[in-house]
Protein backbone atom coordinates (compact mmCIF):
# COMPACT_ATOMS: atom_id res chain seq x y z
CA UNK A 1 0.00 0.00 0.00
CA UNK A 2 1.66 3.08 -1.55
CA UNK A 3 2.37 6.20 1.20
CA UNK A 4 0.11 8.37 -0.68
CA UNK A 5 -2.61 6.15 -0.25
CA UNK A 6 -2.70 6.33 2.90
CA UNK A 7 -2.86 9.68 3.74
CA UNK A 8 -4.89 10.59 1.32
CA UNK A 9 -7.64 8.00 2.98
CA UNK A 10 -6.15 9.83 6.25
CA UNK A 11 -6.91 12.87 4.66
CA UNK A 12 -10.64 11.76 3.86
CA UNK A 13 -11.32 10.54 7.35
CA UNK A 14 -10.23 13.84 9.18
CA UNK A 15 -12.08 15.66 6.88
CA UNK A 16 -14.97 13.72 8.00
CA UNK A 17 -14.57 14.27 11.31
CA UNK A 18 -16.50 17.36 13.34
CA UNK A 19 -14.49 20.85 13.01
CA UNK A 20 -13.42 20.83 16.37
CA UNK A 21 -11.98 17.49 16.60
CA UNK A 22 -10.30 18.21 13.81
CA UNK A 23 -8.73 21.23 14.92
CA UNK A 24 -7.41 19.76 17.73
CA UNK A 25 -5.65 16.85 15.84
CA UNK A 26 -4.19 18.59 12.96
CA UNK A 27 -4.86 22.73 12.80
CA UNK A 28 -1.74 23.08 10.78
CA UNK A 29 -3.39 21.08 7.67
CA UNK A 30 -6.30 23.95 7.99
CA UNK A 31 -4.09 27.01 8.37
CA UNK A 32 -6.10 27.64 11.45
CA UNK A 33 -6.88 26.86 15.07
CA UNK A 34 -10.00 26.98 16.51
CA UNK A 35 -9.47 30.48 18.63
CA UNK A 36 -9.17 31.67 15.10
CA UNK A 37 -13.26 30.99 14.43
CA UNK A 38 -14.71 33.91 15.81
CA UNK A 39 -18.47 34.52 16.68
CA UNK A 40 -20.86 35.33 13.83
CA UNK A 41 -21.86 38.68 12.67
CA UNK A 42 -24.18 40.37 15.40
CA UNK A 43 -27.00 42.39 12.99
CA UNK A 44 -27.34 46.36 13.94
CA UNK A 45 -29.97 48.40 14.87
CA UNK A 46 -32.37 49.62 12.94
CA UNK A 47 -35.56 48.41 10.54
CA UNK A 48 -32.75 48.58 7.87
CA UNK A 49 -29.74 46.22 7.99
CA UNK A 50 -26.94 46.36 5.82
CA UNK A 51 -24.11 43.62 5.19
CA UNK A 52 -21.62 44.48 3.03
CA UNK A 53 -18.65 41.95 2.58
CA UNK A 54 -16.38 40.25 1.45
CA UNK A 55 -13.70 42.21 0.56
CA UNK A 56 -13.28 46.32 1.87
CA UNK A 57 -10.80 47.08 -0.50
CA UNK A 58 -8.72 50.52 -0.01
CA UNK A 59 -10.98 50.53 3.51
CA UNK A 60 -14.19 51.35 1.15
CA UNK A 61 -17.10 48.98 2.32
CA UNK A 62 -16.18 49.98 5.79
CA UNK A 63 -16.69 54.16 4.85
CA UNK A 64 -19.80 52.85 2.74
CA UNK A 65 -21.57 51.18 5.42
CA UNK A 66 -20.70 54.49 7.37
CA UNK A 67 -22.28 56.23 4.95
CA UNK A 68 -25.29 54.02 4.85
CA UNK A 69 -25.78 55.04 8.70
CA UNK A 70 -26.28 58.74 7.69
CA UNK A 71 -29.87 57.41 6.18
CA UNK A 72 -32.28 57.21 8.60
CA UNK A 73 -33.13 54.26 9.90
CA UNK A 74 -30.27 52.47 8.71
CA UNK A 75 -27.61 50.31 10.53
CA UNK A 76 -24.74 48.78 8.66
CA UNK A 77 -22.12 46.09 8.93
CA UNK A 78 -19.34 45.47 6.72
CA UNK A 79 -16.89 42.01 6.81
CA UNK A 80 -13.59 41.21 4.99
CA UNK A 81 -11.28 38.47 5.44
CA UNK A 82 -7.69 39.47 6.28
CA UNK A 83 -4.54 37.45 5.30
CA UNK A 84 -2.18 37.54 7.97
CA UNK A 85 0.73 39.28 6.24
CA UNK A 86 0.28 41.98 3.81
CA UNK A 87 -2.63 44.12 5.00
CA UNK A 88 -2.58 47.64 5.16
CA UNK A 89 -4.56 48.30 8.33
CA UNK A 90 -7.77 49.40 7.06
CA UNK A 91 -10.83 49.72 9.31
CA UNK A 92 -13.15 46.76 9.38
CA UNK A 93 -16.56 46.49 11.36
CA UNK A 94 -15.88 41.95 11.14
CA UNK A 95 -12.97 41.08 10.25
CA UNK A 96 -11.62 37.10 9.91
CA UNK A 97 -8.54 35.18 8.80
CA UNK A 98 -8.72 34.36 5.03
CA UNK A 99 -8.19 30.39 6.10
CA UNK A 100 -11.38 30.94 8.25
CA UNK A 101 -13.27 32.33 5.80
CA UNK A 102 -12.33 29.32 3.15
CA UNK A 103 -12.37 26.52 5.06
CA UNK A 104 -14.41 27.03 8.66
CA UNK A 105 -17.67 25.29 7.64
CA UNK A 106 -18.78 25.84 11.28
CA UNK A 107 -17.90 29.73 10.85
CA UNK A 108 -19.61 29.38 7.29
CA UNK A 109 -22.88 28.21 8.67
CA UNK A 110 -23.36 30.25 11.54
CA UNK A 111 -22.52 33.11 9.57
CA UNK A 112 -25.14 32.49 6.95
CA UNK A 113 -27.99 32.02 9.69
CA UNK A 114 -26.81 34.97 11.01
CA UNK A 115 -26.96 37.09 8.16
CA UNK A 116 -30.23 35.67 6.89
CA UNK A 117 -31.82 35.87 10.75
CA UNK A 118 -30.49 39.41 11.57
CA UNK A 119 -30.15 41.62 8.06
CA UNK A 120 -32.39 43.20 5.29
CA UNK A 121 -29.86 43.88 2.80
CA UNK A 122 -27.03 42.92 1.74
CA UNK A 123 -23.85 43.92 -1.46
CA UNK A 124 -21.78 41.75 -2.43
CA UNK A 125 -18.47 42.99 -3.46
CA UNK A 126 -16.26 42.30 -6.36
CA UNK A 127 -18.82 39.33 -7.35
CA UNK A 128 -16.86 37.23 -4.79
CA UNK A 129 -18.42 34.54 -2.12
CA UNK A 130 -19.30 35.71 0.68
CA UNK A 131 -19.81 32.86 2.74
CA UNK A 132 -16.53 31.08 1.69
CA UNK A 133 -17.03 27.22 0.65
CA UNK A 134 -20.35 26.78 2.06
CA UNK A 135 -22.03 27.10 -1.09
CA UNK A 136 -18.77 25.97 -3.08
CA UNK A 137 -17.86 29.04 -3.48
CA UNK A 138 -20.65 29.79 -5.91
CA UNK A 139 -21.92 33.55 -5.98
CA UNK A 140 -24.97 32.28 -8.30
CA UNK A 141 -25.96 29.99 -5.15
CA UNK A 142 -25.82 31.87 -2.15
CA UNK A 143 -27.24 35.07 -3.95
CA UNK A 144 -30.30 32.69 -4.19
CA UNK A 145 -30.24 31.69 -1.04
CA UNK A 146 -30.04 35.13 0.21
CA UNK A 147 -32.92 35.84 -2.17
CA UNK A 148 -34.85 32.80 -0.83
CA UNK A 149 -34.51 33.95 2.66
CA UNK A 150 -36.30 37.39 1.80
CA UNK A 151 -33.09 39.41 1.52
CA UNK A 152 -32.45 42.42 -0.55
CA UNK A 153 -29.13 41.76 -2.45
CA UNK A 154 -27.44 44.13 -4.78
CA UNK A 155 -23.52 44.16 -6.07
CA UNK A 156 -20.61 46.51 -5.56
CA UNK A 157 -17.53 46.30 -8.31
CA UNK A 158 -14.43 47.74 -7.60
CA UNK A 159 -12.22 47.82 -10.27
CA UNK A 160 -9.83 44.89 -11.20
CA UNK A 161 -13.19 42.79 -10.75
CA UNK A 162 -14.87 43.08 -13.59
CA UNK A 163 -12.58 45.48 -15.53
CA UNK A 164 -12.04 43.71 -18.53
CA UNK A 165 -8.88 44.72 -20.14
CA UNK A 166 -9.85 44.07 -23.60
CA UNK A 167 -12.52 47.21 -23.15
CA UNK A 168 -9.97 49.09 -21.41
CA UNK A 169 -7.50 49.11 -24.13
CA UNK A 170 -9.68 49.95 -26.61
CA UNK A 171 -10.82 52.78 -24.57
CA UNK A 172 -7.61 54.40 -22.96
CA UNK A 173 -4.08 54.79 -25.16
CA UNK A 174 -1.79 54.04 -22.16
CA UNK A 175 -4.00 51.11 -20.69
CA UNK A 176 -1.26 48.85 -19.43
CA UNK A 177 -3.36 45.93 -20.43
CA UNK A 178 -2.02 46.89 -24.31
CA UNK A 179 0.54 44.59 -26.25
CA UNK A 180 1.96 41.26 -23.39
CA UNK A 181 3.88 44.72 -21.65
CA UNK A 182 2.34 42.56 -18.23
CA UNK A 183 1.53 38.78 -18.18
CA UNK A 184 -1.17 38.82 -15.82
CA UNK A 185 -3.54 40.18 -18.73
CA UNK A 186 -4.68 37.27 -20.22
CA UNK A 187 -5.47 35.76 -16.66
CA UNK A 188 -7.45 39.28 -15.40
CA UNK A 189 -9.24 38.90 -18.98
CA UNK A 190 -10.54 35.97 -18.07
CA UNK A 191 -11.14 36.60 -14.75
CA UNK A 192 -13.24 39.94 -14.98
CA UNK A 193 -15.29 38.33 -18.30
CA UNK A 194 -16.73 35.97 -15.78
CA UNK A 195 -17.75 38.12 -13.27
CA UNK A 196 -18.67 40.96 -15.42
CA UNK A 197 -21.18 38.19 -17.14
CA UNK A 198 -21.94 36.72 -13.96
CA UNK A 199 -23.21 40.89 -12.72
CA UNK A 200 -25.06 40.71 -15.40
CA UNK A 201 -27.18 37.37 -15.56
CA UNK A 202 -27.91 38.19 -11.81
CA UNK A 203 -29.49 41.04 -12.88
CA UNK A 204 -29.58 42.99 -9.24
CA UNK A 205 -29.32 46.55 -8.38
CA UNK A 206 -24.98 47.23 -9.29
CA UNK A 207 -23.08 49.86 -8.25
CA UNK A 208 -19.44 50.82 -9.34
CA UNK A 209 -16.92 52.75 -7.29
CA UNK A 210 -14.83 54.63 -9.51
CA UNK A 211 -15.28 56.23 -13.35
CA UNK A 212 -15.56 54.30 -16.95
CA UNK A 213 -16.64 50.60 -15.07
CA UNK A 214 -19.90 51.08 -15.92
CA UNK A 215 -18.40 49.95 -19.37
CA UNK A 216 -17.85 46.57 -18.02
CA UNK A 217 -21.40 46.03 -16.54
CA UNK A 218 -24.83 46.01 -16.98
CA UNK A 219 -26.74 49.08 -15.75
CA UNK A 220 -25.28 50.27 -12.78
CA UNK A 221 -24.84 53.66 -10.62
CA UNK A 222 -21.85 55.32 -9.18
CA UNK A 223 -21.48 54.64 -5.52
CA UNK A 224 -18.65 57.16 -5.09
CA UNK A 225 -15.52 56.42 -2.87
CA UNK A 226 -15.64 57.72 0.76
CA UNK A 227 -12.93 59.50 2.78
CA UNK A 228 -12.99 60.98 6.03
CA UNK A 229 -12.40 64.92 5.27
CA UNK A 230 -11.12 65.85 9.08
CA UNK A 231 -9.02 62.96 9.03
CA UNK A 232 -6.93 64.35 5.98
CA UNK A 233 -7.17 67.75 6.45
CA UNK A 234 -3.79 69.88 7.02
CA UNK A 235 -3.22 73.06 7.99
CA UNK A 236 0.29 73.50 5.80
CA UNK A 237 -0.56 74.63 2.30
CA UNK A 238 1.89 73.10 -0.61
CA UNK A 239 3.89 74.46 -3.03
CA UNK A 240 5.72 77.17 -0.13
CA UNK A 241 8.95 75.80 0.08
CA UNK A 242 12.05 76.50 -2.93
CA UNK A 243 12.16 72.53 -3.97
CA UNK A 244 8.38 71.15 -3.40
CA UNK A 245 8.09 67.69 -2.52
CA UNK A 246 6.51 64.49 -4.87
CA UNK A 247 5.13 61.66 -3.79
CA UNK A 248 4.47 58.74 -5.38
CA UNK A 249 3.13 55.31 -4.25
CA UNK A 250 3.62 52.46 -6.58
CA UNK A 251 1.33 50.05 -4.94
CA UNK A 252 1.07 48.58 -8.48
CA UNK A 253 3.64 50.12 -10.45
CA UNK A 254 2.36 49.29 -14.02
CA UNK A 255 -0.91 50.53 -13.13
CA UNK A 256 0.22 53.89 -11.60
CA UNK A 257 3.34 54.15 -14.70
CA UNK A 258 5.71 54.07 -11.83
CA UNK A 259 8.45 53.83 -14.76
CA UNK A 260 7.40 56.80 -16.27
CA UNK A 261 6.89 58.84 -13.14
CA UNK A 262 10.70 57.54 -12.35
CA UNK A 263 11.81 58.66 -15.72
CA UNK A 264 10.58 62.26 -15.41
CA UNK A 265 10.92 63.09 -11.34
CA UNK A 266 14.51 61.87 -12.24
CA UNK A 267 15.49 64.35 -14.53
CA UNK A 268 13.35 67.64 -13.01
CA UNK A 269 15.37 66.47 -9.59
CA UNK A 270 19.07 66.35 -11.09
CA UNK A 271 18.05 70.14 -12.34
CA UNK A 272 17.47 71.05 -9.09
CA UNK A 273 13.20 71.71 -9.17
CA UNK A 274 12.20 68.87 -7.31
CA UNK A 275 12.51 66.53 -4.63
CA UNK A 276 11.26 63.46 -5.42
CA UNK A 277 9.96 60.66 -2.86
CA UNK A 278 8.46 57.01 -2.89
CA UNK A 279 6.49 54.79 -0.40
CA UNK A 280 5.85 51.52 -0.41
CA UNK A 281 3.34 49.39 2.09
CA UNK A 282 2.30 52.22 4.26
CA UNK A 283 0.10 51.14 6.95
CA UNK A 284 -3.04 52.84 6.26
CA UNK A 285 -2.77 55.03 9.61
CA UNK A 286 0.14 56.41 8.46
CA UNK A 287 -0.75 57.77 4.83
CA UNK A 288 -2.26 61.34 5.99
CA UNK A 289 0.61 62.40 7.36
CA UNK A 290 2.69 61.07 4.44
CA UNK A 291 0.38 63.11 1.89
CA UNK A 292 0.88 66.29 4.53
CA UNK A 293 4.40 65.98 4.04
CA UNK A 294 4.46 66.08 0.41
CA UNK A 295 3.07 68.92 -2.37
CA UNK A 296 2.46 67.28 -5.02
CA UNK A 297 1.43 63.45 -5.16
CA UNK A 298 1.32 61.65 -8.50
CA UNK A 299 -1.37 58.91 -8.59
CA UNK A 300 -2.34 56.32 -11.01
CA UNK A 301 -1.44 57.62 -14.86
CA UNK A 302 -2.38 54.90 -17.02
CA UNK A 303 -5.97 53.32 -15.76
CA UNK A 304 -7.59 56.57 -16.66
CA UNK A 305 -9.85 57.29 -13.66
CA UNK A 306 -8.94 58.95 -10.52
CA UNK A 307 -9.64 56.51 -7.06
CA UNK A 308 -9.14 56.46 -3.43
CA UNK A 309 -5.49 57.83 -3.41
CA UNK A 310 -6.24 61.03 -5.25
CA UNK A 311 -9.25 61.46 -3.05
CA UNK A 312 -7.56 61.56 -0.11
CA UNK A 313 -4.55 63.85 -1.49
CA UNK A 314 -6.94 65.86 -2.61
CA UNK A 315 -8.64 66.07 1.00
CA UNK A 316 -5.00 66.81 2.46
CA UNK A 317 -5.09 70.11 -0.19
CA UNK A 318 -2.09 68.73 -2.13
CA UNK A 319 -1.20 69.17 -5.85
CA UNK A 320 -3.15 66.15 -7.48
CA UNK A 321 -1.73 64.77 -10.82
CA UNK A 322 -3.55 61.55 -12.30
CA UNK A 323 -4.59 60.64 -15.62
CA UNK A 324 -8.75 60.99 -16.80
CA UNK A 325 -10.02 59.56 -20.40
CA UNK A 326 -12.50 61.30 -21.90
CA UNK A 327 -14.87 59.05 -21.17
CA UNK A 328 -14.14 59.64 -17.55
CA UNK A 329 -13.76 63.11 -17.99
CA UNK A 330 -17.33 63.34 -19.46
CA UNK A 331 -18.78 61.45 -16.68
CA UNK A 332 -17.53 63.55 -14.08
CA UNK A 333 -18.71 66.06 -16.13
CA UNK A 334 -22.43 64.81 -16.20
CA UNK A 335 -22.03 64.05 -12.38
CA UNK A 336 -20.88 67.52 -11.84
CA UNK A 337 -17.81 65.84 -10.04
CA UNK A 338 -14.70 66.86 -12.14
CA UNK A 339 -12.03 66.90 -9.16
CA UNK A 340 -9.63 69.66 -9.34
CA UNK A 341 -6.60 67.63 -10.44
CA UNK A 342 -3.82 68.10 -12.83
CA UNK A 343 -4.10 65.74 -15.51
CA UNK A 344 -1.20 64.43 -16.94
CA UNK A 345 -0.47 60.87 -18.79
CA UNK A 346 3.19 59.28 -19.25
CA UNK A 347 3.87 61.25 -22.13
CA UNK A 348 3.02 64.83 -20.32
CA UNK A 349 3.85 64.25 -17.10
CA UNK A 350 7.13 66.23 -17.21
CA UNK A 351 5.61 69.21 -19.26
CA UNK A 352 2.96 69.38 -16.36
CA UNK A 353 5.41 69.26 -13.50
CA UNK A 354 7.71 72.12 -14.94
CA UNK A 355 4.58 74.10 -15.45
CA UNK A 356 3.45 73.38 -11.62
CA UNK A 357 7.01 73.93 -10.28
CA UNK A 358 7.14 77.38 -12.60
CA UNK A 359 4.02 78.86 -10.92
CA UNK A 360 3.49 77.31 -7.66
CA UNK A 361 0.81 79.66 -6.59
CA UNK A 362 -1.76 79.06 -9.49
CA UNK A 363 -1.32 75.50 -8.54
CA UNK A 364 -1.52 75.95 -4.72
CA UNK A 365 -4.83 77.74 -5.36
CA UNK A 366 -5.77 74.46 -7.48
CA UNK A 367 -5.15 72.54 -4.46
CA UNK A 368 -7.41 74.66 -2.44
CA UNK A 369 -10.37 73.54 -3.75
CA UNK A 370 -9.68 70.10 -3.03
CA UNK A 371 -11.13 69.85 0.61
CA UNK A 372 -14.20 71.35 -0.63
CA UNK A 373 -14.68 69.05 -3.85
CA UNK A 374 -13.78 66.02 -1.18
CA UNK A 375 -16.27 67.05 1.16
CA UNK A 376 -19.17 68.06 -1.95
CA UNK A 377 -18.72 64.42 -3.42
CA UNK A 378 -16.92 61.66 -0.90
CA UNK A 379 -17.66 62.55 2.21
CA UNK A 380 -20.27 59.87 2.15
CA UNK A 381 -23.53 61.73 1.82
CA UNK A 382 -23.53 61.34 -2.00
CA UNK A 383 -22.68 57.41 -1.49
CA UNK A 384 -25.42 57.44 0.99
CA UNK A 385 -27.85 59.29 -1.92
CA UNK A 386 -26.80 56.25 -4.29
CA UNK A 387 -27.69 53.37 -1.83
CA UNK A 388 -30.96 55.21 -1.07
CA UNK A 389 -33.31 53.62 -3.43
CA UNK A 390 -31.52 50.61 -2.55
CA UNK A 391 -32.31 50.40 1.14
CA UNK A 392 -35.67 52.08 -0.06
CA UNK A 393 -35.33 55.10 2.20
CA UNK A 394 -35.15 58.34 1.66
CA UNK A 395 -32.30 60.57 2.27
CA UNK A 396 -33.07 63.70 4.34
CA UNK A 397 -31.19 65.68 1.87
CA UNK A 398 -30.33 65.76 -1.88
CA UNK A 399 -27.46 66.87 -4.38
CA UNK A 400 -28.55 69.85 -4.60
CA UNK A 401 -27.64 71.25 -1.72
CA UNK A 402 -24.15 69.21 -1.64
Amino acid sequence: MSGSFVRRSAGRVLDALPEGIRLRIAGSRYGFDAADVPAPVVAPDGDVRLYIAPVNFAGQAFRWARAAELLPGVGAVNMQYRNPTGDFGFPADYALPTAVFLKSRRWQRAQFDAVVNGFSHVLVEAVRPIFGELFDGDVRQEVAAMKDAGLQVGLIAHGTDVRVPSVHRSDNPYSPFHGDEWDQTPLLEQSAQVRSALASSLALPTFYSTATLARHLPPASWLPVVVDPDRWASTEPPMTRAKPVVMHVPSSGIVKGTAAVREAAARLEAEGLIEYREAHAVPADEMPDLYRSADIVIDALRMGNYGVAAVEAMAAGRVVVTYLTDLAVSEAEEAGAVPPCVFANPDTLEDALREICADPESFRTLAARGPAFVRRVHDGRRSALALAGFLGVTAPWSEEVL
